[in-house]
């Protein structure tokens, strides 16, 4: 039995070639963070942007079980400097578990500093509450709840329709907790707005618009459950291109418009180009074909893996490959009981699918699994995919990349170690140091 820490400072030695806040900021994604009571937020009254719950939970225990986190809410993400392994500014989203050996809390001077098993391994910065964040819409809702940031305040963020109509165990995707989050923030009578109006959603940019006076934000994702049959009368091209459509005619090219969608007919795909859109996310979720039946038994059902592959393909003839970025859930591939037994055997499988779209100029992305509890995955998988195979994906998603000539997916800001605000994953602090502009995403297409 190793400690955590020599878990980690033994795998910081192994892969000298992945920056050390990488590794630090995977083992923080997969593992969670605890938080003194002296680190929470008060919330909107308070100096610091509370975590907004913008789309699943993200933490690995239920609300009820956060203690004083589920009242005073943690930090959206957390900047981490400093510290024994000389960490440069490292942006990692909050995910909070209370039995994390991670903790976050104030030192003897009153800084907050994070420790691992008891020892300080980094100074803690907090986002700050943004101006935009303490104006209510016209009919008292926050912009917090209709419009709001994350990625240190790049990237604003529209789950505009709160449920997925993949529902049950049949048809969710087996690590998702989309639907629970929703009951669970109901349940406690938190607002939390099923299908988000076009006018509020507009209002809550407006604001945005007028307070982000440095232009922090610089993208916005539309996003929200599949729908598989149809919302406000709409099918879901329409449902959500709706959205954009309003939003780039109020704010023609304020923003670069993302839209995380199900793989769609290339018809409704160019739909969303015409409406404005200009990155589109066909999440594929998991490589492996037997994997991907059992783990996303939604999606195989009403798409089926090959015809979800062959949109994609599609869709980069409409936006051109570099702005078809798809994610994955990185980690699921080795949950039990289905997934791979060995890190070499689930490396091989993810490292096929990457050379798969990258051969073609598709740049896909990952964020790294949370075992959120309240899903099947999660819950017999309570520690998530082992760290090393973690940092084996980062080692092989830099070098596929790099043999095919790729360069860093547009629309999440600047890579590299100490740059990177893309707080889910570490996979752009890991690349090279690039800066992807705006007027890149913007002129983009095909």
């Amino acid at each position: 039995m190793t400690t955590r820490t020599e878990q980690v400072e033994g795998l910081i030695a192994r892969f000298p070639h992945i920056p050390r806040e990488a590794v630090l900021k995977e083992d923080l994604l997969r593992t969670g963070i605890a938080f003194d009571d002296s680190a929470l937020t008060d919330n909107l009254e308070g100096e610091v942007k509370p975590k907004s719950y913008f789309i699943f939970s993200f933490d690995q225990k239920p609300l009820k079980e956060l203690g004083n986190a589920a009242v005073r809410r943690p930090p959206e993400e957390v900047a981490l400097t400093g510290g024994p392994w000389e960490l440069r500014r490292t942006i990692v989203s909050v995910r909070t578990n209370p039995d994390s050996p991670y903790r976050i809390g104030r030192g003897e001077a009153g800084a907050l500093q994070m420790s691992l098993e008891g020892r300080v391994i980094a100074d803690v910065g907090l986002p700050p509450m943004p101006e935009y964040y303490r104006h209510q819409l016209a009919n008292g809702k926050t912009v917090m709840e209709t419009a709001p940031t994350i990625q240190w305040g790049y990237l604003i963020y529209l789950t505009v329709l709160r449920l997925c109509q993949y529902f049950g165990a049949k048809e969710e995707c087996q690590y998702c907790d989309i639907n629970h989050n929703w009951r669970q923030h109901k349940q406690e009578g938190r607002p939390y707005t099923g299908v988000k109006p076009v006018e509020d959603v507009l209002e809550a940019l407006a604001i945005i618009d007028r307070y982000d006076t440095a232009r922090a934000s610089q993208a916005y994702t539309l996003t929200g459950g599949s729908v598989t049959s149809k919302v406000d009368g709409l099918a879901e091209a329409d449902f959500y291109g709706r959205y954009a459509q309003a939003i780039e005619e109020r704010f023609p090219g304020r923003w670069i418009g993302k839209v995380v969608a199900q793989a769609l007919p290339r018809e409704d795909v160019q739909r969303y180009f015409d409406y404005g859109i200009r990155i589109y996310h066909p999440n594929y979720e998991v490589w492996d074909k037997r994997l991907f039946e059992i783990i996303c038994p939604g999606k195989e059902r009403y798409v089926g893996r090959e015809e979800w592959h062959r949109r994609i393909f599609d869709a980069a003839e409409v936006f051109g490959p570099r702005y078809v970025i798809p994610n994955f859930v990185a980690g699921v591939e080795m949950a039990r009981p289905f997934g791979f037994g060995t890190v070499e055997e689930a490396i091989a499988s993810t490292a096929e699918g990457l050379n798969h779209f990258m051969s073609r100029g598709i740049t896909p992305r990952f964020t790294t699994w949370c075992p959120e509890p309240s899903t099947p995955l999660g819950k017999d998988n309570p520690n998530g995919a082992p760290l090393e195979y973690h940092i084996r994906l980062l080692e092989v998603y830099r070098e596929t990349l790099e043999k095919h000539g790729l360069k860093p997916p547009p629309g999440y800001g600047v890579a590299g170690a100490g740059n990177a605000v893309f707080s889910v994953s570490s996979f752009m602090d890991t690349l090279s140091p690039e800066v992807v502009t705006e007027e890149e995403a913007v002129g983009a297409g095909a």
